[in-house]
């Protein structure tokens, strides 16, 4: 039976920190699904269809197989990793600040379905890049690139335009 990891997140936008999780968690796991899930705490950028769709292109352009991007607009992670028959949780952790959040979620989605969740830590040469600091960013107008793949900074700069 392959082994398949579900790697949650609001991912607004998608950053180069997020594709290096996703990279190495294939490296862990036989099959992946990005979910782009609903944060109540954030107003996005882009509607959880445009940011599926910027995820796709970003994971064909870094050539990764077995990777389903996906979107979950209500209920619980735990409920939908157990109906998918999901082995683990992923989530990118690039500090203790990130761990401490985590953590009591990892806690709780095991407690409701048993699912584990596997920490990756980030790459330190990714770890100053969060999607709240490159939403700033590029609302100020300065240069996303270093951050994001080629397909959200696409998303952006069609944004500028409209």
């Amino acid at each position: 039976m392959s082994k398949l990891a579900v790697y949650p997140g609001s991912f607004d936008p998608f950053t180069l920190g997020h594709l290096d999780v996703a990279k190495r968690a294939l490296s862990l796991f036989d099959r992946l699904e990005v979910l782009v899930v609903h944060n109540p705490a954030k107003t996005p950028s882009f509607s959880s269809e445009q940011r599926v769709e910027q995820i796709r292109q970003a994971l064909a352009e870094a050539g990764l197989k077995k990777v389903t991007v996906s979107s979950l607009g209500a209920g619980l992670l735990a409920t939908h990793c157990a109906s998918l028959g999901a082995t683990a949780i992923v989530k990118g952790v690039r500090n203790d600040s990130d761990l401490q959040v985590e953590l009591p979620q990892a806690r709780v989605n095991r407690d409701q379905s048993g699912i584990e969740t596997a920490f990756l830590p980030g790459d330190p040469a990714l770890s100053h890049i969060s999607s709240s600091l490159v939403r700033q960013v590029a609302e100020l107008g300065g240069d996303i690139s270093k951050y994001v793949p080629g397909s959200v900074l696409a998303a952006y700069k069609a944004k500028e335009q409209a």
